[in-house]
């Protein structure tokens, strides 16, 4: 019965040591996120600027 135990604490130590980097990871990951909706949108702005000065531009012509 003690060994079921201590295979249990085990368990949650394991999963305690796993918490942390997976924290770090999805804060990393919320950081990135934002970075990048930060790029899309002076992308946008430079499209929006540059079709404004060339009209013939066509921005789908991606």
């Amino acid at each position: 019965m003690t060994w079921i135990f201590a295979l249990t604490g085990a368990a949650v130590a394991g999963l305690a040591v796993l918490a942390w980097p997976a924290a770090r990871v999805f804060a990393a990951a919320r950081a990135l996120r934002a970075e990048v909706d930060l790029a899309r949108s002076r992308v946008r702005a430079r499209e929006e600027a540059f079709s404004k000065i060339s009209p013939t531009a066509d921005p789908d012509s991606r």
